[in-house]
C-alpha cells in the first residue's frame, strides 16, 4: 500500500523513522507541508516524493496520513475522499464538529474511502469503544501538562480549563486531541479539565468512565515529542499500529 503523508512536523518525522527501520507496514512515498524543506528532509530518508501540490499526491497514493493541524482538516479531507482514497486522521478535534463529521462520512460513504483515526495520546480507547454498546453515564478527562507545551509560563499548579470536550478542542485545538478521540469513542462529550502543572515533565491523562460496564480509570503519562512537546510519542505509535494492522491477518482489539 501507498501512503502520502500531509504535515511533515513531529508526527511525520516519528512516522518516518519507522519507515526507514522497515517497521512500517505500507510504503511511504509522498510527502507534503507548506514549508517545502520540512517536506524535502523526510523524503530523502525513504526516497520518497515531494509534491507541491495534494492532487499529484492523490493519483498516485491509496491512503494519506493527515498529520497538519485542525484547522486543515476541513480543506484537506474532503478532496482525498472524493478520490476514494482512505486517509488516517491525526489532528481527530477536528470532528469534535458535527457538520463537518457527517460531510465526510458522507463523501467516505459516497466512494467507498475509509476514514481511520487513531487512539492518539491516551490508552483505553478499545475499551471505551466496548462499554459505548451500552450506556456511559460519566466521562471524563483531566489532562496535566508542563506550561510550556501549553504555550504559557506558570509558577505553580493551575487550571486553564473546565468544561467540555467540544469547547475544550477550540480553545487548544493542537493540544488536547485526547479529549475527542475520547468523546469520538463514548459518543458523548466528555468533560474535560486541562490543569498547567510546573511539577510534571510529561502529558499525563487521566480518563475515568462510568456506565453499564461498571468503572474503569486509565492514567497515561507520556514522553513527549523532542520535537514538539505539545505531541505525544504515544500519538504517533497509535498511528503506526493502525497502518501496520492493515496488513495483520489476526486483529486484536475493537
Amino acid at each position: 500500500m501507498k501512503v502520502g503523508i500531509i504535515g511533515c512536523g513531529a508526527i511525520a518525522n516519528i512516522i518516518t523513522n519507522f519507515a526507514v527501520e522497515g517497521k512500517l507496514g505500507v510504503d511511504l512515498t509522498y510527502f507534503y507541508d507548506r514549508d517545502i524543506e520540512r517536506a524535502e528532509n523526510l523524503a530523502l530518508q525513504v526516497d520518497g516524493k515531494v509534491t507541491l501540490d495534494i492532487e499529484d499526491m492523490l493519483n498516485n497514493v491509496d491512503m494519506v496520513i493527515e498529520a497538519a493541524s485542525p484547522q486543515s482538516v476541513a480543506e484537506i479531507v474532503p478532496p482525498i475522499l472524493e478520490h476514494g482514497k482512505n486517509v488516517l486522521i491525526m489532528s481527530i478535534g477536528a470532528l469534535m464538529d458535527a457538520e463537518l463529521k457527517e460531510k465526510l462520512e458522507r463523501l467516505a460513504a459516497s466512494t467507498g474511502a475509509k476514514i481511520y483515526a487513531p487512539s492518539g495520546a491516551i490508552v483505553g480507547l478499545d475499551g471505551i469503544k466496548a462499554a459505548s454498546v451500552g450506556k456511559i453515564r460519566e466521562a471524563s478527562l483531566i489532562t496535566r501538562k508542563p506550561p510550556k507545551s501549553l504555550g504559557i509560563s506558570a509558577e505553580g499548579e493551575k487550571i486553564i480549563y473546565e468544561g467540555k470536550a467540544s469547547h475544550a478542542v477550540k480553545e487548544f485545538p493542537t493540544n488536547i486531541n485526547v479529549a475527542a478521540a475520547l468523546s469520538l469513542a463514548c459518543n458523548k462529550d466528555v468533560d474535560v479539565k486541562i490543569i498547567a502543572d510546573p511539577c510534571v515533565d510529561r502529558n499525563i491523562h487521566e480518563v475515568h468512565v462510568i456506565g453499564d460496564l461498571g468503572e474503569f480509570t486509565t492514567i497515561t503519562k507520556n514522553v513527549r515529542c523532542a520535537m514538539n512537546p505539545k505531541t505525544s510519542v504515544l500519538a504517533a505509535y497509535s498511528a503506526i499500529k493502525l497502518l501496520n494492522s492493515l496488513n495483520e491477518n489476526l486483529i486484536i482489539g475493537t
